[in-house]
């Protein structure tokens, strides 16, 4: 139940205060929020039992009561449980977690490729070999203060979406304007471009690992990464021919930037939500209102779910 869940996450929580490990399974140890939404009720236990071990909670503890909680499990998964595994194949069954899966790969897709149309233009203010790179990383470092600072308090839905209308406004704008702008200006929007498509791709990870259920969170997660790799492959490819195709490069990337925006409107958000555990959690995530005169209550996703 609820209450079997709550208790797993906070003895999560605990595995930050482990300080000794001693090879690669005390150091990545297996979540038990996966184990108990798969009904691996038996390592669940093991893994419950390690963790107050290693972090010195005893299991009459009355703040982890440990030897409730295996009661509790006890109780509500019969001995004769089994396992239920799932792979991202269960996704073709599935419209919402499909949906989220498809968008967050899109838009990081999105923030990987289009950061060379920014990039690019940084050649011409210094024969520095390493200044691009360098700009690159400082511009990640201040897209990562800047989604830790926003997100939690805007949203992640919120703040996606305007980093994707930002970065489409700056690659259009330097698209379309490029040969009337002044140095400096060109300057500056490639710097902030590059700034909110790092962001971009930054959040799109973040909010996958949220939106996905905890079943198939890895394979989708895996899924998301992956079209980030192939918007950075795109990147390369056009260095290694010497920019031929450029204009092309930014012109898809552009469209692409504009597309996505209208594609996060049918995400649902995350903030302050319970992160969903089964499929059916995932399929009964519901986007927010468009409007704020009813903040309190959810709409139904665009892409109905199939009745379970």
């Amino acid at each position: 139940g609820s209450c079997i869940k709550t208790k797993i996450a906070l003895t999560e929580e605990t595995r930050e205060q482990t300080s000794t490990f001693q090879c690669c399974a005390s150091l990545f140890p297996e979540s038990p929020r996966w184990l108990l939404a798969t009904a691996q009720i038996l390592q669940l236990k093991r893994s419950l039992q390690e963790f107050s071990t290693r972090n010195g909670v005893g299991l009459h503890d009355d703040l982890y009561p440990g030897e409730t909680l295996l009661s509790e499990i006890d109780s509500a998964y019969g001995e004769d449980c089994q396992p239920a595994y799932f792979s991202v194949l269960e996704l073709r069954r599935s419209r919402v977690i499909w949906k989220n899966c498809l968008i967050l790969s899109f838009t990081l897709f999105i923030g990987t490729g289009i950061q060379y149309c920014f990039t690019r233009n940084l050649h011409s203010y210094s024969s520095n070999f390493y200044f691009g790179y360098f700009l690159r990383v400082i511009t990640g470092a201040l897209a990562c203060v800047f989604i830790c600072l926003s997100v939690n308090h805007f949203g992640r839905r919120g703040m996606l979406l305007l980093s994707a209308i930002i970065t489409g406004l700056s690659s259009l704008l330097l698209l379309a304007l490029t040969q009337y702008l002044r140095g400096g200006l060109v300057l500056v929007l490639s710097v902030v471009g590059l700034l909110f498509s790092q962001a971009l791709a930054m959040l799109s990870a973040f909010f996958a690992c949220e939106v996905m259920p905890t079943v198939v969170r890895g394979g989708c997660i895996g899924l998301v990464l992956a079209a980030g790799c192939v918007g950075m492959a795109a990147s390369s490819l056009m260095e290694l021919q010497n920019n031929s195709g450029y204009f092309l490069h930014h012109v898809v990337f552009a469209s692409f930037a504009v597309l996505s925006v209208l594609c996060i409107m049918l995400l649902p958000e995350s903030k302050r939500k319970p992160l969903p555990d089964s499929l059916r959690d995932g399929e009964n995530q519901r986007r927010p209102a468009l409007f704020l005169s009813r903040p309190d209550r959810d709409n139904l996703p665009l892409l109905c779910a199939r009745p379970a």
